[in-house]
């Protein structure tokens, strides 16, 4: 495997991980932060709620899972 493979790979797996769904909710936020942003409002606060809520979701999905 090359190192240009390699390399993607890693940050593939390091990125997405075990849920994808949590790095297309992240890549969603940051869309919408800077949109948001670029039109003029403060949009300091979504990310943070983003990643809780993702959070959240995801470890109920793994609870929900477990038992």
């Amino acid at each position: 495997m090359s190192v240009v493979r390699s390399f993607a790979a890693f940050w593939w797996d390091f990125i997405v991980g075990d849920d994808w769904r949590v790095a297309a909710g992240i890549a969603c936020a940051l869309a919408l932060t800077a949109a948001l942003t670029h039109n003029g409002l403060g949009a300091w606060w979504l990310l943070p709620l983003a990643v809780a809520f993702l959070l959240e979701r995801s470890l109920h999905r793994a609870a929900r899972q477990s038992a």
